[in-house]
């Protein structure tokens, strides 16, 4: 037998070896060990190819022989081929050997037969004593969602006095940060105190994990800080569990505490950590992470690598993102819409559009998400042919089923360009039930556009599915405001205070020789504070000589700063600072939490092509980029 050259000569050799036939054929422990190497080592369609040769020689399989088979077979999802196998099970009289019924019922969970893995355990009075059999199917519940039967069975467990082990919690806890789940997390954990599991680690793990999917961080930290020795994966789970839980502040300080205590990441770390880095947009720090990925040996990792396209996009280095998408041997989808996003983030949407088709020309087959990004370029662009055509084309040629996500770019789209009468339309021919997102472009679509009777009708939607979201009452507020309807913005602000609801306060930070500095609207806390507003008034002065504002503008301003001190939004704040501490042709990148707002807008605009500075403003939704008295959005944010 010949063997054509590989890029890896050692599995092929290894392979060929396996292949070859025992010297005994009608043994059967040769081809148990051959079995078990070849699905030891995720080889499950050669380990099946084995098992028939076993029989075509003539050997007899027996308990040692189908646990490894129908591992591969579950492993390929084949269940045709599984109950085949159950079939030979019966036949050879394995059916009560503990290992090969567990297998049985592991075959089926993972082939989506979850009725017959429990007529497998139902119908074997030796799997209703044995703690693995009752682990796999409990598994098996979790598996495929169906949380109730598997805390159904854990009761029965516990009341017939079968063990239960740490593999059981571990098959089980997940299920508790389902929706609804949380009071059984609980509970679960206090059966892990009962029963000493919860001093091992990996039960442990799976409890901070559970803790930080339900969003109880509080918990999560306690039961991390309670674990003496703490390995990687107990660090890993609770950096991503502040990830998911937007606390990006928090992954930094616990990634410092990490190394401290001597810890290497790998490339888990190094996601959860890039992701807060994007959310805060703190490209400094950004930098350094990159820097350790390549001293760590992870700068190959197409995870990272995608995660670094998405930071250095979120941090306002677009050009950066570029390279490292360009540099990248084998592009997924991923990172293409990563690279898409990015570009439709900073208001590029044509780019965006570009490289959408040269992904799909590349053989890339886009998914739902990859459409999210293309459909949001297009929205912040006003590429509305483009993206009608995009939305067409996701179910008729891609046979995907449009989403909420979907349809509240579509209605931001629309409603951007003016078409409202078009956006409601399509809300009303959705096939999936409207989220707060899809309501909410509707509502901002009517602010952009002063349409108060349609904003009522998506205010009292959104409210209904999202009612502590303050920046739909604020909305409206405004919308009120610019229409003089004192009475509307009388009855807003009625609401927000029955329902205990404050504006966040809008801030800004601007990083400065890896320093972060934060500006509140109004601040004046900064040991800087007379320089900067010094500045600001000059430059005020300066932006209503050029026309920057109307008499109504200006006495409004004068009145607001006069009698609250919040005339000063925070982005005017940080981009006096940053003037004041950079050299002349630097370029200033300030992070806001909200939304920027017209006045500022046109602010920026202005004073770009005073100082003859290029100011990168990233605010809730996208970037700004201003310059020479322009800006990126071409004011259509």
């Amino acid at each position: 037998m010949t063997v054509k050259p590989s890029q890896n000569r050692r599995i092929s050799t290894r392979l060929l070896q396996l292949k070859t036939a025992p010297t005994t054929p009608t043994t059967s422990s040769p081809w148990n060990t051959r079995l078990r190497e070849l699905a030891n080592q995720s080889l499950f369609t050669e380990a099946l190819s084995v098992y028939r040769e076993m029989l075509s020689f003539g050997a007899s399989p027996n308990a040692f022989t189908f646990p490894f088979a129908l591992k591969s077979c579950a492993a390929l999802s084949l269940p045709f081929v599984g109950s085949q196998l159950h079939c030979h099970v019966i036949r050879s009289g394995c059916d009560p050997e503990p290992f090969v019924l567990t297998s049985l019922i592991s075959m089926y969970c993972k082939c989506a037969l979850i009725d017959s893995a429990r007529k497998v355990f139902d119908e074997n009075t030796q799997s209703m004593k044995l703690s693995v059999c009752y682990n796999a199917l409990l598994s098996g519940y979790v598996l495929n969602l169906r949380y109730c039967d598997a805390f159904l069975l854990f009761g029965k467990m516990r009341e017939l006095g079968v063990e239960i082990n740490a593999v059981t919690m571990l098959g089980l806890i997940p299920a508790c940060a389902g929706p609804g789940y949380f009071w059984l997390g609980t509970f679960m954990h206090c059966c892990c105190v009962k029963s000493g599991l919860v001093v091992d680690l990996s039960v442990a793990n799976c409890l901070v994990t559970m803790y930080m999917k339900c969003g109880s961080v509080d918990y999560g930290r306690r039961l991390f800080n309670e674990i003496p020795e703490k390995g990687l994966i107990t660090w890993n789970a609770m950096i991503s569990g502040y990830a998911q839980n937007g606390l990006a502040t928090h992954v930094l300080a616990l990634y410092r505490e990490m190394k401290t205590c001597g810890v290497l990441p790998d490339a888990v770390t190094f996601v959860g950590i890039l992701s807060s880095v994007a959310h805060l947009g703190a490209r400094s720090v950004g930098c350094e992470v990159e820097q350790q990925i390549a001293a760590n040996g992870f700068g190959r990792n197409p995870f990272l690598s995608n995660a670094l396209i998405n930071m250095y996009a979120r941090c306002g280095n677009l050009k950066k993102a570029r390279a490292i998408f360009d540099c990248m041997p084998v592009k997924s989808v991923v990172s293409w819409t990563a690279i898409i996003g990015g570009y439709g983030m900073h208001g590029q949407g044509e780019v965006a559009v570009q490289l959408f088709d040269e992904m799909i020309r590349s053989g890339v087959r886009p998914d739902s998400t990859a459409f999210v990004s293309v459909l949001s370029a297009c929205s912040h662009a006003g590429l509305s042919d483009k993206g009608s055509n995009y939305f067409a084309a996701l179910e008729k040629k891609y046979g995907l089923q449009p989403g909420p996500e979907h349809y509240s770019c579509m209605v931001d789209l629309l409603g951007r360009a003016g078409q409202l009468n078009e956006a409601w339309e399509l809300i009303k021919s959705m096939r999936v039930k409207p989220d707060g997102a899809v309501w909410g472009a509707l509502l901002g679509a009517c602010k952009i556009h002063k349409n108060v009777e349609l904003a009522e009708i998506a205010f009292e939607k959104v409210i209904d599915l999202e009612p502590t979201n303050i920046g739909y009452y604020v909305l409206l507020s405004n919308l009120y405001s610019e229409a003089k309807n004192l009475e509307g913005v009388s009855r807003v602000r009625v609401m927000m205070r029955e329902r205990n609801l404050k504006k966040d306060p809008g801030c800004s930070y601007v990083e400065l020789n890896g320093r972060v500095h934060l500006f509140l609207a109004g601040d004046r806390s900064h040991h800087q504070t007379v320089e900067i507003y010094k500045m600001l008034d000059e430059l005020e002065n300066l932006f209503e000589e050029l026309g920057g504002s109307n008499r109504i503008d200006r006495e409004k301003r004068s009145e607001e700063k006069h009698s609250t001190g919040m005339a000063m939004h925070s982005e005017k704040l940080a981009i006096a600072f940053g003037l004041l501490n950079t050299s002349p042709g630097t370029e200033i990148v300030v992070i806001k939490n909200l939304r920027i707002c017209g006045d500022c807008h046109l602010f920026m605009k202005m004073v770009s092509k005073i100082v003859d500075r290029q100011f990168v403003i990233r605010d809730a939704t996208r970037f700004h980029h201003f310059k020479n008295g322009f800006c990126s959005c071409k004011d259509y944010w």
